[in-house]
């Protein structure tokens, strides 16, 4: 249903599972366990499996914290894309990519809900691409000291009003890591 022409592919994107965002991350083993099923199963299908990977003053590119979490290995002929902004879109190259594969169905997992989740799936929404969250393979961290809700309420109101999202000629939805399927429609 996607908005976006001759784009009828599906992707799995895999956001930020690096160790320093991971590192104290609600259910971290869960989930990081979650989306490499994800991964083997797109790789199965031959789903392209896009990878992104923050970096900015606190994350710095190259240490330890900004690897990809050693549990998931990124195969060579699969895209990379840098960020250095919450939403995967801004200001890289993730849309050149998508458009290359004929992507117009995004598959969504990683970390962390409340940021790099959420505005990855509203860039990806308002750009006309269909996008489906895997509602047990994202995660956060405890951000309760600054205001937020506990990490199980920020992940379960994320799969909540994602679950009910809609606009014309989109679709949006969670599904969990059991249900989730690469055929086009969700």
């Amino acid at each position: 249903m996607t908005t976006l022409e001759n784009r009828p592919h599906t992707a799995l994107l895999v956001i930020d599972v690096q160790n320093g965002v991971v590192a104290t991350a609600t259910r971290r083993d869960e989930v990081v366990a979650n989306i490499a099923v994800l991964i083997d199963r797109a790789r199965q299908e031959g789903v392209p499996v896009v990878w992104i990977q923050h970096s900015d003053k606190g994350l710095a590119r190259g240490s330890e914290d900004w690897r990809i979490v050693p549990e998931l290995t990124r195969d060579d002929t699969e895209p990379l894309v840098e960020k250095s902004y919450a939403d995967s879109f801004e200001a890289t190259d993730l849309e050149a990519v998508l458009a290359g594969l004929g992507v117009g169905r995004l598959v969504v997992s990683g970390a962390q809900t409340d940021v790099c989740i959420r505005s990855t799936l509203h860039g990806a929404f308002v750009r006309g691409y269909d996008a489906t969250l895997v509602s047990d393979a994202h995660t956060t961290e405890d951000l309760t000291a600054w205001g937020a809700p506990p990490p199980a309420q920020v992940i379960a109101h994320t799969n909540l009003y994602w679950a009910h999202h809609s606009a014309p000629g989109r679709t949006a939805g969670t599904v969990t890591t059991a249900e989730a399927t690469f055929a086009t429609a969700p």
